[in-house]
C-alpha cells in the first residue's frame, strides 16, 4: 500500500502524497483525485515530497543517514529471505513436520517472505529518492502484491488459532485432511486477493512538475468521488486487517489455554499435553510479536485519519519510517521464535546448517539416515514421531 496515503492496511511503498512542506510554495497542495499530469488547483493538506536528501520534514542524520537506513532495511530483508526461506524448506523437506499447523505456518512464512521480497527493497529505493522509479506496470502491481502478502499473513494467524481452537477445546483429534488444509490455504490467498483488490484498481501513474524543469514520476491511489472514499477503505480495512482479527485470535486463545489449564495435573500430564502448551505459548508468541510490532504503524495511521494536522508535524516522516521499520521486523521474528521455542524446527534447522552431519536426526520420510543410525533422542516433550495429531507441530 502507499506509504504515505492515508490508508490503514500496512502498506510497503511511500505514495507521493501526504508530506506537508512547512512555508515551502514551491510544492502546491495535490489531491487524489486529481489527474498527475497537471497541476493541481485546489489547496490540499496532502503534498508531494521530495526527495529525503532535500526533504524539510527528515533529516536523514535522525536516522542515521542513508547510511543507516540501508542498514536497517538490509538486515530485516536478509533475516526474512534467509529465515523464511529455511521455515518453508524444512517443511517440505522433512515429512515429520508435514503436520496441518506446519503447513499454516509454512503459508505464513511465504506471506512474509513476499513482504520482504517485493515491500522493503522498494520501500527502501522510494525513501532515499523520493520518486516512484519502477514504471506503471509496478505501480499497479507491487502495491497489490504487498496488501496481498499482509492479508495473507494475518488471515493464516486466524486460520491457525480457529484449527487448534477446533482440536483443543472441542477435542476433535482426527487431523484436518491434507486436501482440506491445502484448500484452506488456497482460500486465504483468495479472500486476501479480494481485499487487497482495491489497491490495484483504485490507481493511477503519472508525471507531476514539483517546479518548471522538475518533473516526478508519481504512483498514487486515485478514488472516485468523494475524497473521504480512501479514508473509508482505510478504516475498514483496519478493523479487518488488524482489530477484528486479534479480537477472534484472542478469544481463540483464551478459551485454548483454559482449556490446558483446567485438564492439567501436577505431574505436567504427559507428553502430548506438554507439547500441546509449548505449541499454544509458542503461537500466541507469534501473534503477540505481529500485534506488537504493527500497533504504533497502525496507531500513528489512525492518528492521521483523524486529525489531518498530523502531516504538518515536523518529525512525522521519521516517526512513520521508524515504525514502519518496527513494523517489518515481524517478517523475521517468527523464524527466530519457532527455533528458540520449538525443538522441532530447531533440530530441523541444524539439520539443514549441518547438511553432512547427521542428517538422520530429522527423517524426511521417518525411516533410518544414510549413516545407519536411529533418529537422535529430542526433547521429550517435543519429540518428533510420524504420529503427530492436528495440534502438535
Amino acid at each position: 500500500m502507499d506509504y504515505l496515503s492515508r490508508q490503514h492496511l500496512p502498506r510497503c511503498i511511500p505514495s507521493l502524497l501526504g508530506a506537508g512542506l512547512h512555508g515551502n510554495d514551491l510544492y502546491p497542495g495535490y489531491h487524489a483525485s486529481t489527474p498527475v499530469s497537471r497541476t493541481p488547483q485546489r489547496k490540499s493538506h496532502r503534498r508531494p515530497p521530495v526527495s529525503l536528501r532535500r526533504h524539510p520534514l527528515l533529516d536523514l542524520g535522525d536516522l542515521g543517514g542513508p547510511g543507516g537506513l540501508i542498514l536497517a532495511y538490509s538486515t530485516i530483508i536478509l533475516l526474512g529471505v534467509v529465515g523464511n526461506s529455511l521455515v518453508i524448506y524444512v517443511v517440505y523437506r522433512f515429512k515429520t513436520l508435514r503436520t496441518v499447523t506446519n503447513f499454516f505456518i509454512a503459508n505464513l512464512a511465504v506471506a512474509d517472505l513476499l513482504v520482504n521480497t517485493l515491500c522493503l527493497p522498494f520501500t527502501l529505493v522510494y525513501t532515499l529518492l523520493g520518486e516512484w522509479k519502477f514504471g506503471q506496470v509496478l505501480c499497479f502491481l507491487l502495491p497489490y502484491a504487498q496488501g496481498l502478502a499482509v492479508h495473507v499473513s494475518t488471515v493464516t494467524l486466524n486460520v491457525i488459532a480457529l484449527d487448534r481452537h477446533r482440536c483443543i477445546v472441542y477435542h476433535l483429534e482426527t487431523r484436518m485432511r491434507k486436501d482440506v488444509c491445502f484448500g484452506v490455504i488456497a482460500a486465504t490467498w483468495v479472500l486476501s486477493a479480494l481485499l487487497a483488490s482495491p489497491l490495484a484498481i483504485f490507481r493511477e501513474y503519472g508525471t507531476f512538475n514539483l517546479a518548471p524543469g522538475q518533473p516526478i514520476q508519481v504512483c498514487t491511489e486515485k478514488w472516485p468521488g468523494s475524497s473521504t472514499d480512501g479514508t473509508v477503505y482505510s478504516i475498514s480495512m483496519l478493523l479487518l486487517q488488524y482489530v477484528l482479527p486479534l479480537a477472534i485470535i484472542s478469544f481463540a486463545y483464551a478459551r485454548i489455554w483454559s482449556k490446558l489449564r483446567s485438564h492439567m495435573s501436577p505431574a505436567g500430564r504427559n507428553d502430548r499435553h506438554r507439547r500441546r502448551r509449548k505449541t499454544t505459548k509458542m503461537l500466541v508468541t507469534v501473534v503477540g510479536v505481529f500485534a506488537v510490532s504493527w500497533l504504533p504503524f497502525h496507531a500513528f495511521q489512525l492518528a492521521t485519519d483523524i486529525d489531518s494536522s498530523v502531516l504538518d508535524m515536523r518529525d512525522f516522516r521519521l516517526l512513520y519510517t521508524l515504525f514502519h521499520v518496527v513494523a517489518m521486523c515481524s517478517t523475521f521474528a517468527n523464524p527466530l521464535l519457532y527455533g528458540w521455542m520449538n525443538s522441532n524446527y530447531r533440530t530441523a534447522f541444524t539439520t539443514v546448517f549441518r547438511c553432512d552431519q547427521r542428517m538422520d536426526s530429522v527423517h524426511p520420510e521417518g525411516g533410518r539416515g544414510k549413516g545407519g543410525r536411529g533418529k537422535l533422542d529430542l526433547e521429550a516433550q517435543d519429540v518428533v514421531t510420524n504420529h503427530l495429531n492436528a495440534t502438535d507441530l
